[in-house]
């Protein structure tokens, strides 16, 4: 299922039709790059199933994870919208399938279809608000609140409810992907999680994340 505020969400039925005429459907494994920083715009993809992880690696080889991305998700869309190159590399982080659009074409399809223009644009607001929130955090809080945020962010978004009441996050996400999005150092990030086991507000395993005790996050969370 598509969540509500995605791209695909925002489209009726028939420009949903129209958008799988002119695309072509293709999938990816974990690890596939979808696309690449510095390359030219010359595609969008929408994300059909699956998930991606969107980053940027620094010039001394860390890489910073700026969102996730899942069902519905459209990208690629700012090169398309000022022409410039890619400004951050797209992975899958498990298996996905996804619709990928010449420019040209979706320019064309975007041209007879305002309220499609509007959604985009509608997506490309959300987003410039959610890196501003993230900026605040940055300023705001230490380590283990943005981990606190983080957490809370992805159940959320990417959680089910597990039997014992707990939240389990379905997004396989590595504790090095935690910490590139946090913007923190891996061993402050794992110092940060270790003080939640020993709270016994989460549990983690590999690529696993379980959390006990949403509204002490909430509490600790900026």
């Amino acid at each position: 299922m598509t969540p509500a505020g995605e791209f695909l969400a925002l489209l009726s039925d028939a420009d949903r039709l129209d958008l799988e005429a002119i695309a072509r459907r293709t999938s990816a494994d974990r690890g596939d790059v979808l696309l690449a920083r510095g390359e030219a715009g010359d595609r969008v993809l929408v994300i059909e199933s699956g998930r991606v992880k969107v980053s940027v690696t620094t010039s001394s080889g860390r890489e910073v994870v700026l969102t996730f991305r899942g069902p519905g998700s459209l990208l690629g869309d700012q090169s398309l919208v000022d022409e410039s190159p890619r400004s951050a590399t797209v992975t899958a982080v498990e298996p996905v399938e996804f619709l990928s659009v010449a420019s040209s074409a979706f320019r064309g399809y975007l041209a007879k279809r305002p309220n499609v223009a509007l959604a985009m644009l509608a997506t490309l607001s959300a987003r410039l608000r959610e890196s501003d929130r993230r900026l605040a955090e940055y300023a705001a809080a230490d380590t283990l609140g943005r981990i606190c945020a983080r957490l809370l962010e992805l159940c959320e978004m990417q959680g089910d409810v597990a039997g014992n009441g707990a939240v389990r996050i379905t997004l396989p996400i590595t504790q090095e992907e935690l910490a590139g999005w946090t913007g923190a150092s891996i061993e402050s990030t794992a110092k940060a999680l270790r003080a939640l086991r020993s709270l016994g507000w989460v549990a983690t395993g590999r690529r696993a994340i379980e959390v006990h005790d949403l509204a002490a996050l909430r509490g600790r969370a900026p």
